[in-house]
């Protein structure tokens, strides 16, 4: 059974990334990483306690929180980086630890994840909502291909209204 319809290209993404110092390695919500075999999976690592305080004790810096006038920023950024590069925003939805949104162009999900990121960061260094020197982002994000049209309509409602559970293709 194949894990996507007759598509030459995904109809969109799940792109999530996560600010500074907020979901570490080893956290009690566990970690997730992409099965190699099946682009549209995740599999999820258990939590690991000790690998959480050894990320602890790196981190430079307090880890970041979104207020809802940068989450307002951050979401308007995302939404010119769509209309500028013809991205179809399909949901977006900034939350005080991070930033989720459905996607859809046809174009590979990195450079989209990237342009989000660096979008946000310019927007609110503009507005003057975060400081020059400050990183807010983790370094890459999560970027799940999705197939069918039923993937991107569970994608959208994860991303409008289930943030209380992992999202799942399942």
């Amino acid at each position: 059974m194949r894990d996507f319809d007759d598509n030459d290209f995904p109809l969109g993404y799940l792109i999530t990334f996560r600010c500074y110092g907020t979901w570490l390695h080893g956290d009690k919500r566990g970690s997730y990483r992409r099965n190699s075999k099946v682009i549209s999976r995740v599999v999820h690592i258990p939590p690991r306690p000790r690998l959480e305080g050894a990320e602890k004790v790196q981190l430079g810096r307090a880890p970041l929180r979104l207020n809802k006038s940068q989450r307002a920023i951050i979401e308007q950024a995302i939404r010119e980086v769509c209309e500028h590069r013809r991205y179809l925003l399909r949901a977006i939805n900034a939350r005080s630890n991070h930033v989720h949104a459905v996607a859809s162009a046809l174009s590979a999900p990195e450079p989209i994840l990237d342009a989000f990121k660096s979008y946000s960061t310019r927007a609110l260094r503009r507005n003057r909502l975060l400081d020059q020197n400050i990183k807010p982002w983790s370094r890459h994000g999560s970027t799940i291909y999705l197939w069918k049209e039923k993937d991107v309509a569970k994608a959208i409602e994860y991303v409008m209204l289930g943030q209380d559970y992992p999202f799942s293709l399942d």
